[in-house]
């Protein structure tokens, strides 16, 4: 019966080539000893498993912050503070409203540091870590779980992507944290320096955005040995599971998939874009980039670019670049970076699917066609969806801060498109938000990290439940 089962949902599903969540929940059915995973509540379906793991994560962090071992004071902190600051690091943002430097022990800032771990992996990828680690078994539901946690296109070899990803993952933190360990130990103890190594290396490359300096990296500006590793971790994180494993493997396949192609291209000419826009208009700002000589000005430049991606780090002071370089940064911050990466935003295919929608209509085409291949027009029904429900929630939270709270326009439209990218750069209105304040943004960085996953698997094509179409109107637009 399995078997005659199993013919039946491969026909169907040989149209697409895809193994779906539906035929899997189907042949779920048919196997007695699994029968018991099919009683869950509805509530309890993929998206909301991972929605949940988010919420315990934060949860176990907020009562850990809050605990008087977490503090360098001895003292509890303040619930709304501590729930802040987990939202922020379990969501790889970086956005904080009291120091992590000054505020939190060894304990506290290590809590940090897995959460953001955490976050930026996924759970559900560090779980499977575990299961791995004790020899368990993979279950079919963990890998539709692990498919829809990454963002990958079917669960064909998804336990080996993870495996590959999570070595790879480790790997460049741990290569990263001894660079910058040897770097930092020409300045401080050598314990303190691996310590500042291993945590500033898992913010890079999970795009945390948290740091123990306090002013960010403004002091390591002209340090091309940081700049560099900084960079690589930051753009390592953003580029996708599905892209890291791409390139890992491209030496046996010689060839990349168009997702990676994708993803490498945009990426890259937002870094570009976003450097030369900077150069351009703060190359005479005496608070930014005047004072600096040649090579700090380029450094600079890259890497405030790269960390807009969803990095939240900065070597110039944000709250000092002219009015056009906030909106501008706003703009890449709501972009964000790649699917199936740590960082947040709208995502970087997302962008470059509408921009090629738009270049078709102008040409008269009827496909987007990207290196000779055409986008399915679902794809473009889907990145509509996640642009628009994106922009009406960063309208909303606008809205809401300009009522709250007392300050510049600019700035509250830069903090909440910073949280809902969660980016975790601020122009300092972070850390006077009020009671309300903390909250809708506590609330809009988690929307910025699970919500487009969600959103994603909600708007994936089902099976026509109709056999008829309506008949076509006209409207005009334009």
């Amino acid at each position: 019966m399995i078997i005659s089962s199993w013919a039946s949902y491969e026909d169907e599903a040989s149209s697409t080539r895809t193994f779906t969540a539906h035929h899997a929940c189907i042949l779920l059915k048919e196997v007695p000893f699994m029968k018991f995973r099919l009683h869950f509540p509805k509530f309890l379906s993929p998206p909301l498993i991972l929605v949940g793991g988010f919420i315990l994560i934060i949860s176990i962090g907020t009562i850990l912050l809050m605990l008087p071992i977490s503090n360098q004071s001895g003292e509890h902190l303040a619930f709304i503070d501590a729930l802040f600051t987990a939202t922020s690091a379990a969501c790889v943002t970086g956005l904080v409203v009291v120091d992590v430097g000054t505020t939190f022990n060894l304990f506290g800032q290590i809590i940090i540091m897995v959460l953001m771990q955490l976050g930026g992996l996924g759970f559900m990828t560090i779980a499977t870590l575990f299961a791995l680690v004790m020899g368990k078994r993979i279950s079919l539901r963990d890998r539709l779980l692990l498919k829809e946690a990454i963002n990958a296109d079917s669960m064909e070899g998804i336990v080996r992507i993870i495996r590959k990803v999570l070595i790879f993952s480790f790997t460049i933190e741990g290569v990263a944290a001894i660079i910058l360990a040897l770097r930092w130990a020409t300045e401080m103890p050598v314990m303190q320096a691996a310590y500042y190594g291993v945590f500033h290396s898992v913010s890079l490359f999970n795009n945390g955005g948290f740091d123990l300096f306090g002013n960010s990296f403004q002091y390591y500006r002209g340090d091309w040995l940081f700049n560099l590793t900084a960079s690589i971790l930051v753009i390592s994180g953003g580029l996708g599971f599905v892209v890291l494993n791409d390139l890992f493997e491209y030496r046996k396949r010689r060839r990349l998939s168009l997702q990676s192609k994708l993803v490498l291209s945009v990426s890259g000419a937002l870094i570009g874009i976003g450097a030369i826009v900077l150069f351009i208009f703060e190359f005479t700002n005496g608070h930014t980039l005047a004072p600096l000589s040649w090579s700090e000005k380029i450094y600079a430049a890259i890497f405030q670019s790269v960390s807009t991606r969803s990095s939240g780090t900065s070597t110039i002071d944000i709250t000092e670049m002219r009015q056009a370089t906030q909106f501008f940064f706003i703009l890449l911050m709501f972009i964000g970076a790649s699917p199936g990466s740590t960082g947040g935003g709208i995502k970087t295919t997302t962008f470059l699917i509408m921009i090629g929608a738009v270049y078709a209509m102008i040409r008269g085409n009827k496909d987007i066609v990207f290196f000779r291949q055409r986008v399915p027009k679902e794809l473009l029904m889907r990145a509509l969806t996640i642009i628009m429900v994106s922009l009406i929630i960063f309208m909303v939270v606008v809205m809401l801060l300009l009522t709250t709270e007392d300050a510049p326009f600019l700035a509250l439209m830069f903090e909440a498109a910073s949280a809902i990218g969660t980016v975790g750069l601020s122009v300092g209105v972070t850390h006077e938000l009020t009671d309300w304040g903390k909250i809708i943004i506590t609330f809009t960085m988690f929307v910025g990290r699970i919500g487009p996953l969600t959103i994603a698997y909600a708007l994936r094509p089902r099976k026509e439940k109709t056999l008829y179409r309506h008949p076509e109107g006209r409207i005009i637009i334009g």
